[in-house]
């Protein structure tokens, strides 16, 4: 019984490596990366607004930009973002962006 629970214990460690692969041979892993990296930062923002309590208004007002582009932002979907809109929006938020290149 221990062996079996190795073994997929195993499989399940490489599971990740396996799909990256298959995503990288079909030439798609850079834009699931992208879409990975789109989600957990509306994610974190809008965890950021929930905690303080600041509508998507608010939000649009601090940063002096429209609710629309917001949205765009906020919406997990669109992947293409530009760093001073998310660093705009962080700060609106009392944090920081913080972009580091890994290897």
């Amino acid at each position: 019984m221990k062996a079996k629970s190795t073994t997929s214990a195993r499989r399940k460690a490489h599971t990740g490596s396996r799909v990256a692969e298959l995503l990288g041979a079909q030439g798609l892993l850079e834009d699931a990366e992208a879409a990975a990296i789109k989600r957990v930062l509306a994610w974190q923002l809008e965890k950021s607004m929930k905690a303080q309590g600041v509508t998507k208004q608010a939000l649009a007002k601090r940063m002096s930009t429209s609710r629309s582009q917001l949205d765009r932002l906020l919406d997990p979907d669109v992947a293409t973002v530009q760093l001073d809109t998310v660093a705009r929006a962080a700060k609106a938020l009392g944090k920081r962006l913080e972009v580091r290149l890994v290897g």
